[in-house]
């Protein structure tokens, strides 16, 4: 069984990690370009961004408001340690601005640079840090009933453990390494 929610946000590295041939629902999803290592060519995320809006699906930049306006993405996100206020001229051009934080002065910092939603790590254990620490469900759900903000869990989602996720009170779900690594995760998404 999986948990079915209102968005799936997809965070991925490069265009490449991700098929969006295969997503058939409309509306429902979110994908944020987070080119850290790598620069794609404008050309190739122009082209990619087309395919996003013939999907219905949103095309977000990470921390580049640049790339953002050139790509006319459908917003942009705030890394954690993006503290800048840059961002919040977008919103008079109808841009959407989605935040990550991993604690609660992250998430008002996120609040005051107009973040519509904001994702939360971790929910799980990661793999790449196994000892630091993670809130699971019980935590969450009791973290976002005292925050009245779209907090989307994000971190050590992976397959096995989808399923759990109908626990969360959240509208929806991120997913970032799994993509890459397992691309079968994508299919029970779409």
């Amino acid at each position: 069984m999986f948990a079915f929610k209102k968005k799936y946000f997809l965070l991925i590295e490069n265009t490449k990690n991700i098929n969006i041939k295969n997503i058939k629902k409309y509306n429902k999803f979110i994908i944020i370009y987070r080119n850290l290592n790598i620069k794609e060519s404008l050309y190739d995320l122009k082209r990619f961004r087309k395919r996003c809006k013939l999907k219905s699906i949103k095309f977000y930049v990470a921390n580049d408001i640049k790339l953002a306006i050139s790509l006319n993405s459908d917003g942009i996100y705030l890394s954690s340690y993006n503290k800048t206020f840059k961002a919040l001229f977008l919103k008079k051009l109808n841009y959407k601005i989605i935040g990550s934080a991993h604690n609660i002065s992250e998430i008002y910092s996120k609040f005051n640079q107009g973040c519509s939603y904001i994702l939360f790590s971790k929910l799980f254990k990661v793999d790449y840090a196994k000892h630091s620490p993670y809130l699971g469900i019980v935590k969450f759900n009791k973290f976002i009933n005292s925050i009245s903000k779209n907090l989307i869990p994000l971190g050590g989602i992976k397959a096995s453990n989808l399923s759990s996720l109908k626990n969360i009170n959240s509208k929806g779900l991120a997913i970032m390494s799994e993509i890459k690594k397992k691309p079968a995760i994508s299919n029970r998404l779409f």
